[in-house]
Parts: structure tokens; sequence; C-alpha cells
């Protein structure tokens, strides 16, 4: 968990001190890519609070995640068929999901610790 928490403040810190830029072009990947990356670690999250998380399963989907989605996109973009939507509804819908089950476990971990008092 430390490392976890470190990890994160090293990566807010050198995303605010570092001045990291893009081409504009890059935009719809890179967006899509955060997303993918975002229902990774909410994924990660539930499975914490369900005792079942695997460092192994969330790093490969982490980076396994984004790279699809990217490539979908990209993909879609060389066709001229906007497929980076498939990308948008599949992980935007299990970000959805994964936070509605952590929202309901810690609301219901709430309801208990007031209902024993």
């Amino acid at each position: 968990m430390i490392f976890a928490i470190l990890g994160l403040l090293i990566g807010i810190f050198l995303g605010l001190k570092l001045d990291i830029t893009y081409p504009a072009q890059y935009s719809l990947y890179i967006s899509v890519a955060i997303l993918a990356s975002l229902d990774s670690v909410f994924g990660a999250v539930r499975s914490i609070l369900e005792n079942k998380f695997d460092t192994s399963i969330f790093v490969s989907g982490f980076f396994g995640n984004a790279i699809l989605a990217s490539f979908i996109a990209y993909i879609g973009d060389r066709l001229g068929v906007p497929l980076y939507y498939a990308a948008i509804f599949a992980f935007g819908g299990r970000l959805f999901q994964n936070f509605a089950i952590i929202r309901r476990y810690l609301l219901g971990k709430i309801n208990f610790k007031s209902n024993v008092k």
C-alpha cells in the first residue's frame, strides 16, 4: 500500500513539475488510453475491497487496456471510422460499474458502523 501511495505522489509531482507536451493529433489516443487506465485503477480498487487483488493482473491490465484502446482508436482513425467510441463505451461502462460497486461497498460499511452504535 505504501508503494502505491508513494508512486502516486511521485507521479503527481513529476506531472506538475515537468513540462511535457504532445502534439494535438495524439489527444484522441491519449484520452482513450487514460480512460482505459482509469478503468484498470477502479477495477484494482474494487478487487482490493473484495480481497482479490493481484499485482500481475493489475499491471498487465493497466498497460494492456491502454495499448489496446489506443490501437483501436488508431485503426479507426486510419480507416476513417470512429472506432474510439467502442473503447469509450466499453471502458467507460466498466469504470462506472466498478465505481458503483465501490460506492455500494463503502456505503455498506458506513451504514453497518452506524447501525452497530
